[in-house]
Order: structure tokens, then C-alpha cells, then sequence
């Protein structure tokens, strides 16, 4: 495998399990990258550009970037904790104090620090958007304010899979008046100089290989995990929530059409660099190359301090959250007990660990079948690991 960027010294062993991850564990492309203290440390990609390229296939150069799926709910609550931060959103407030027509139907009670903490009572839609509807910034709002609870708010959690984005996007419009996506680019990326967007500009369109399915070849080592029975059960099930929340949009958009990236579905659609994403966590918690470090310390305290914990009513497993990110555990483990970041499903993954100054980003053209925890980014994090 022609593996090019480069690892510093003591960093060798994310480098060989980045080849191994092309080797054995079905990789097409893919990069990875790791800053520590603010430095870049980790700097690797390979393969072709798109998931379904052959050797004459243009191939993964430094800068190629691919959709993270929900490792773009981490990115986007930085948004809501920056409005925080800056005092213009209160977290232990109502949702329908900044957005009169949510408290519809009994959702009075749905505070801002609940839509974080996926503890809303609202992962699904009892009428799932068609695709052309999710593209409307404005239809995704609309139906999530209609819609009626699940469990009453703040008494339990359930990963909100794609309502996440519609309610974390139309507070940051109530209070900002931008679009969810613009906010990013101008108060995130564009600062921090970050690759990575919540809505592709049409510029950038050339730099995104194409996704799809990947299997990892035999029994990948030992390390294909196989969902437990509960689980692949609650997949199957029509009626279950974890069906029904990931049904939120039917049936699920190309993620390969310009429209669709171009949209800002802040839970699912983000586009990053692995750098980008590595950056974007090295800025929440200290400054690169002279950029602001984004998170206060008041912040980075609450953004991974445990909100919601146990058994997860659409996961079907075990989960951890603070104010928008997954913590270190069981279900998507990081690196250590004071990691916080955000798996995307398939494979993407991005966090900080701010007690070694790690921080993270692993993307991907290849999606697996996994949810929170795929082999290839866990191989990834146990070179980190080892290298520390």
C-alpha cells in the first residue's frame, strides 16, 4: 500500500495500522490525521478518491475530503455551546423560548441541554421527510415542531439519529438568523482554518470522492464486530425506535448527489478533511497555527460532562453523552476517560482527549455496516494509543 504524508517520530504505530486497515480491513480511501498540543503529529492518506476506483482511478491526495455522516453532530454542537458561551443562548432554557411554534403538542418542557444530550423524547417523525423535502432548510424544522414527544424530556435518552440536526439547526437560526451551515463557515471553520463544511460550497465539489459500502475481507482479524441479537433485531423492526428514528428521512438521499451535500443537515451531511477534523478538535480545546482556541474552560468542562448514560432507547446499547458529543466508552471508546468526540456511521470519527492534548480525525470513502464503534478508526486510536 502506497501510504503518503508523513507521522512523527514516536507515531509510528498509527502508520501501521493505517496500512493494515487497507490491508485487512477493507479500506478503498481514507485519511487520518492527529495533532498533539496543537501540532500536527499524524498526517496520512491513501487510496483512490472514490470508494469504487481502480488502480487508473484518480487517487486520495492531501486534502481529498469525504461526508462523516454524524461526526457532524459534534461539529455542530459546538455551535449551540459557542452561542452559550457568548450569552446569547441559555442551555436550561425551553427550546420554544427561542422557537414559539416547538412547543407544540406538549414539548413546553424540552430544554435546550436536552436536545444535546439526546434526552428530547423526539428521535423520530411520525411522517419521515421524503429526500427532496430534507433539502428544504426549512421543512425538517417544521416537522419536528409538529411533532408529538416520545418519552417526556429529560427522563431518559435515545440517539435523536436525524432530528438532531433539525432541532440543533433551527436554534441556531432563531438566535443568529443564519443558517446553521453558515454559522459554521464563518464561526468555526473559517477561524480555526478548518476544512470541513455543513453544506458543500459548489467550489469545493471537486475535492469529494464518491462513498459507498465496503466489507472488510474474511473475519478482518478478529476485529469485524457483530451487533448482538437485541440490536439487529431493533434494525429489522419497522416498528421500533431505532428503525423509526434512522426512517426520519425515506428512503435515505444519495449521499453522492451534489444537492445532498450541498444541503446543511447538521446531524448527518458534514464534509471534512481528516486534517479539517482533527483541527476542529485541537481548536475546541487549545490554539493551532495561531488560530483562537474555541472552547473556555467553563465550556470544555460542560461539553463532556456525563448528561445522559445507560441503556440508549434507540441504540439498543449502552451510551454516553455530554452536551453533544459521545464520551469515552463501550460503545464508541476513545481514547480516554476524559475523550469527547463524535463517530460518524460507517467509519468517520473525530475527538479530543484534552488530558494528552490529542486530537483526532479519521475519514473514510469506504461506510461499514457499523454505528458508533468501527474497526478501523478503533485500530487507528490503539496506534494513538501506543504511541503516548
Amino acid at each position: 500500500m502506497d501510504v503518503n504524508g508523513t507521522v512523527a517520530e514516536g507515531f509510528e504505530p498509527v502508520r501501521e495500522a493505517f496500512v493494515r486497515n487497507f490491508e485487512v480491513l477493507g479500506d478503498r480511501g481514507a485519511a487520518v490525521a492527529v495533532y498533539r498540543d496543537g501540532r500536527l503529529v499524524v498526517d496520512l492518506w491513501a487510496g483512490t478518491k472514490d470508494v469504487d476506483g481502480t488502480a487508473d482511478s484518480a487517487p486520495w491526495e492531501r486534502g481529498t475530503a469525504q461526508i462523516v455522516r454524524s461526526a457532524t453532530k459534534g461539529v455542530a454542537a459546538a455551535a449551540l455551546l459557542l452561542l452559550h458561551q457568548r450569552g446569547l443562548l441559555d442551555l436550561d432554557a425551553p427550546v420554544g423560548e427561542y422557537w414559539p411554534e416547538f412547543k407544540a403538542v406538549g414539548k413546553e418542557r424540552v430544554l435546550v441541554r436536552h436536545v444535546l444530550s439526546h434526552r428530547a423524547g423526539l428521535p423520530v417523525l411520525d411522517r419521515p421527510l421524503t429526500p427532496e423535502e430534507a433539502l428544504d432548510p426549512l421543512r425538517g424544522a417544521e416537522a419536528v415542531a409538529r411533532q408529538a414527544l416520545v418519552w417526556e424530556p429529560g427522563t431518559d435518552h435515545g440517539y435523536h439519529a436525524l432530528t438532531y440536526g433539525w432541532l440543533l439547526g433551527e436554534l441556531v437560526r432563531r438566535v443568529t438568523g443564519r443558517g446553521v451551515g453558515e454559522w459554521i463557515a464563518e464561526e468555526i471553520a473559517g477561524p480555526v482554518g478548518a476544512d470541513l463544511w455543513v453544506g458543500l460550497p459548489a467550489a469545493e465539489a471537486g475535492r469529494v470522492g464518491r462513498s459507498g459500502r465496503v466489507e472488510a475481507p474474511g473475519n478482518a482479524g478478529g476485529l469485524r464486530s457483530r451487533p448482538k441479537r437485541s440490536v439487529a433485531e431493533a434494525y429489522d423492526d419497522p416498528a421500533s425506535l431505532t428503525r423509526r428514528a434512522f426512517a426520519a428521512i425515506t428512503p435515505f438521499p444519495d449521499q453522492n448527489d451534489p444537492a445532498y451535500r450541498a444541503a446543511a443537515l447538521p446531524a448527518t451531511n458534514g464534509i471534512a478533511t481528516a486534517e479539517g477534523l482533527a483541527r476542529f478538535y485541537a481548536s475546541l480545546v487549545g490554539e493551532v497555527g495561531g488560530g483562537p482556541r474555541l472552547f473556555t474552560s467553563e465550556t470544555l468542562a460542560a461539553a463532556r460532562a456525563e448528561e445522559s448514560a445507560g441503556p440508549d432507547r434507540v441504540l439498543v446499547i449502552n451510551t454516553s453523552f455530554g452536551l453533544g458529543y459521545m464520551l469515552h466508552g463501550s460503545a464508541s471508546p476513545f481514547l480516554d476517560a476524559g475523550s469527547f468526540g463524535h463517530p460518524g456511521r460507517g467509519g468517520s470519527l473525530g475527538f479530543a482527549d484534552p488530558e494528552s492534548g490529542i486530537a483526532f480525525g479519521y475519514v473514510t470513502n469506504g461506510f461499514s455496516k457499523t454505528v458508533t464503534a468501527d474497526p478501523r478508526a478503533q485500530a487507528l486510536v490503539r496506534g494513538v494509543r501506543a504511541a503516548l
